[in-house]
Order: C-alpha cells, then sequence, then structure tokens
C-alpha cells in the first residue's frame, strides 16, 4: 500500500498549485519544497512598475503641475518595496501554512528519487512512496557559454534585484535577452531612467511572437531609448578599467552591468532522475502529451518541461497533469486556445498560430484581419492610441489564432482564446455589441473586417451582383 496518491516536487508556484487542486479532489497529498524561491514571484511585478512610471510621466500631458524641477521622479526603492508586497500577497494565498491546513503533507527539504525495491522519494531520510508522481521544480536561469563573461561577472534574474535595491545602482545595461521576462526589464530599466542595450542571437526580440507584432513592440522599445539588436551574437566580453566589453557581432558595446535572461534550465540535477529513467536535456525533462515522462509513473509540468516562464501556462500543464495522475492518463495537452503575454507597455498577447504557422498549415485559405486602437474612443480619452489587433482565420470563419499589442491586451485576448477553445467562429465577434467606449470594441472591430474581406473577394462580388440585379429587375 502506498503513502500518497500523488508527491508533489515543487519548488514552484505551479506545484503549489498542483498540491491544492490535487487535495480539493479528495487525494492524498505530498508536497516537497526546498528552500523557498521569492525572485521569480517578485519579478512578474516589474512590468507593472515599468507602467506605473510611464503614468507618473505623462502627468503633465493632463495639466498636472510638475516639481520645479520640471519632471516627476520615482522612487526606485519605494517601487521595489511595492512589488516585493505584492509578491508577498500572492506567496501568503499559496503558503505551506495555508496547504497543510487544507490538508497537503508539506515537507520541506531536498530529496531524489530511488528505483529498488519500489519507486520512491526519499527526503530527509523519509522515504515517500505514491501511485504517481509530479515534478513541478521550477528552474534557474541558463548561463550561456562566452568568453570571459564569467571573468568579468554578471547578474541573472534570480540576484538583479539585490543590486538594483543598492545605494549605486549601475547606469548602462547589456541585457542578453529573448525572454518575456527579459523584454519587461529592459523597459522597466529604461523607464526608471537608466540606459539599456538589449541583444538577442534570433530575428524577433521574442521568438514565438508573430513577426509582425514583434517588430512594432521593438521600435516601441526603440522609441524609448532602448538599443536593440536582433540576430547578433555575443561572442567575447572583457573587463577594461572597471568597464564591461562586449563582442557583439561586429559592434563593441561598453557597459557598466550585463544581465543574462536568455531562458532557463529545470531544476533537477540532484533528483536522480536517470536511476529511474527519467529523461531529459540540458533544457528540459521529456515528456509526451499526457505530460508523462519516461516513467510514466512520474509526470511533469511548467518551465520544468521547456518553454518560458509564464504561470498560466504551467497551472495549465499542472491541471491536466493532475488529473491523468490522479485518474486515468487520457487528458491531453493542447496549447492552442492558452493565451499568454507581457507586461509591456504597450501590453502585448497572443493566443494560437501565428501568421506564417497559419498559412504553412492552410495555405491561401486563411485571411488576416487587423485592426488599429486609434480608432477606439476609450484609447483617445486615455491617450493609449498606439495598438494594433491582428486576427487569422480561415475563410470559413474558423479562428486560428490572434495577437494583440496595446492597452488592456491581456484581458482582451481572453476573449478569443474562449472563442477558439469553444469553436465559435469569427461572425459571432462581429455581433457583439461592447459597452462605449471600451477597448474590447477592437475586438468586434477586428472581427467584422472578415466580411468585409469576404465581400471583397470577386466570387463574392459577383454572386452579390447576381442577387441585387435579380432584385432590381422583379
Amino acid at each position: 500500500m502506498v503513502d500518497y496518491d500523488i508527491a508533489i516536487v515543487g519548488g514552484s508556484l505551479a506545484g503549489r498549485e498542483a498540491a491544492l487542486k490535487a487535495v480539493r479532489q479528495r487525494a492524498k497529498v505530498a508536497l516537497v519544497e526546498p528552500l523557498l524561491r521569492h525572485d521569480l514571484i517578485q519579478l512578474q511585478g516589474i512590468g507593472e512598475i515599468s507602467n506605473f512610471v510611464r503614468k507618473v510621466n505623462d502627468l503633465t500631458r493632463f495639466g498636472v503641475c510638475t516639481p520645479t524641477d520640471g519632471e516627476y521622479q520615482v522612487s526606485l526603492d519605494k517601487a521595489l518595496l511595492w512589488g516585493s508586497a505584492v509578491a508577498a500577497n500572492v506567496r501568503e494565498q499559496l503558503s505551506p501554512a495555508f496547504l497543510a491546513a487544507q490538508g497537503v503533507d508539506v515537507i520541506v527539504g531536498s530529496g531524489c528519487f530511488q528505483a529498488a525495491p519500489d519507486l520512491s522519494f526519499v527526503v530527509n531520510n523519509r522515504k515517500l512512496s505514491a501511485r504517481n508522481f509530479l515534478l513541478a521544480t521550477g528552474s534557474h536561469p541558463a548561463v550561456p557559454e562566452i568568453e570571459g563573461l564569467h571573468q568579468a561577472g554578471f547578474l541573472t534574474l534570480t540576484n538583479v534585484w539585490q543590486v538594483l535595491g543598492s545605494s549605486t545602482p549601475p547606469k548602462s545595461w547589456v541585457i542578453l535577452g529573448g525572454t518575456p521576462q527579459s523584454v519587461e526589464m529592459a523597459q522597466a530599466l529604461a523607464r526608471l531612467g537608466y540606459e539599456v542595450t538589449f541583444i538577442v542571437n534570433s530575428p524577433c526580440i521574442i521568438s514565438p511572437l508573430d513577426p509582425e507584432i514583434a517588430r512594432l513592440l521593438q521600435a516601441q522599445l526603440e522609441v524609448e531609448g532602448i538599443r536593440v539588436y536582433t540576430q547578433t551574437t555575443v561572442t567575447q566580453i572583457r573587463l577594461i578599467e572597471d568597464k564591461k566589453w562586449l563582442q557583439a557581432g561586429n559592434i563593441a558595446i561598453e557597459t557598466d552591468e550585463i544581465l543574462v535572461a536568455i531562458a532557463e534550465k529545470p531544476f533537477i540535477e540532484s533528483l536522480n532522475l536517470a536511476a529511474v529513467g527519467v529523461k531529459y536535456n540540458s533544457r528540459h525533462l521529456l515528456v509526451n502529451k499526457k505530460l508523462q515522462t519516461t516513467n510514466h509513473r512520474i509526470y511533469a509540468c511548467g518551465d520544468a518541461i521547456g518553454g518560458y516562464n509564464l504561470p498560466n501556462i504551467a497551472n495549465y500543464e499542472a491541471r491536466i497533469a493532475i488529473k491523468n495522475a490522479l485518474l486515468f492518463p487520457r487528458y491531453e495537452i493542447n496549447y492552442q486556445a492558452i493565451p499568454w503575454g507581457i507586461l509591456t507597455q504597450p501590453m502585448l498577447a497572443q493566443v494560437g498560430l501565428t501568421q506564417r504557422q497559419a498559412e504553412n498549415l492552410y495555405g491561401n485559405e486563411i485571411l488576416v484581419l487587423r485592426q488599429y486602437f486609434k480608432t477606439l474612443a476609450s484609447a483617445q480619452l486615455t491617450d493609449e492610441t498606439t495598438g494594433i489587433c491582428k486576427i487569422i482565420v480561415r475563410r470559413n470563419g474558423e479562428i486560428l489564432g490572434a495577437a494583440l499589442l496595446g492597452s488592456q491586451a491581456r484581458e482582451l485576448i481572453n476573449i478569443i482564446a474562449l472563442a477558439i477553445v469553444e469553436k465559435i467562429k469569427i461572425d459571432k465577434l462581429a455581433n457583439l455589441s461592447p459597452v462605449y467606449s471600451s477597448f474590447s470594441e477592437i475586438v468586434e472591430q477586428t472581427a467584422s473586417e472578415w466580411k468585409k474581406q469576404r465581400l471583397e473577394s470577386r466570387k463574392s462580388q459577383d454572386f452579390w451582383d447576381s442577387v441585387f440585379h435579380f432584385l432590381r429587375s422583379r
């Protein structure tokens, strides 16, 4: 007889969410947590800090008097304190004490798997046996192999807060990026008055983004003074007279500090996974569509299985994994209708296929619908006219994907995501009557472009010409 229905090896919010979901289904649950990591929870607030700075700087546009020096100053110390308070509130909602009160057996400590005599997880000299296990360990920064990087010194998203909160933070930054968090950090630092250079290897600042939307976001970053280099590889770094020099392609860049935020890799090195038949590579665990690892009694979710550190995706994976682990493994992961977003200004959000992906699958059968935020009264009233809504559909009205860059994008994308998962066609969204004036009007206006494009096609024109000719001749 096993001790638990499921034992979760945690260290991430997704692990705690999974434990809560399992215990609420009346399962017997163990949650193994190492020393708590708070930094990435706090990082979720950096985009909000950035947006707040922009709003403060925009006060003069609405006639608010400024101090005698002509501009407002935002205290970084107080901004970081606010972010820490928000992170503390989030942690408290899923704290070990709260989970224990719900019936989860919370065990603090590090451990590893053991295969014989039976599959188990050993922590604090205690052997945990369970019907199934879930790995939700979270991740830590991956560090690229660049000549001179370690000698020159660098920061990651896990320790950047200590430096920013110091009395003399660096004035100039180079961010080696390509993740949502690195883009958020770049914009936040620029808005707090720092000089920022952003470097990525890929053609887009974030690889999964629709290229058109990525270019618009890059343009926004450049307008705010951020130097952006795409398709650029840093080959070496040198420390010269207290300055760090990077060789990026054919360009030499001088900076005070380097922030490495290129990717994450899972916390799995000490778990003895090879002994229990779990395969993995340097970036993630290998799982099937049911989120089972190569040992089918061990499931995994969150950034431990690859992808970006995005809480809503990790929680979705945790739900699928818990359903499969507690009963029968019949649910499969499907990212088609799972939205994701970046807390930039303007906000960015995306769901489903990009235009390029849709064209590869369906060719000329797709239509691209666009509408711009500048047409909205709400956008004009709030001076947030920069933005675009782009929806990819098939000619029959099936919604394949969407991307938004603009105010409230993270809220608006959920409407389109719901339409995708419920197989609601684009004409239904065109029939919405949103409250006036609201940003949700952009969804209705973009959806209405579908009818216009269909009417503009030659076959449609011939059909309606015939209809009206018949009616006139009666």
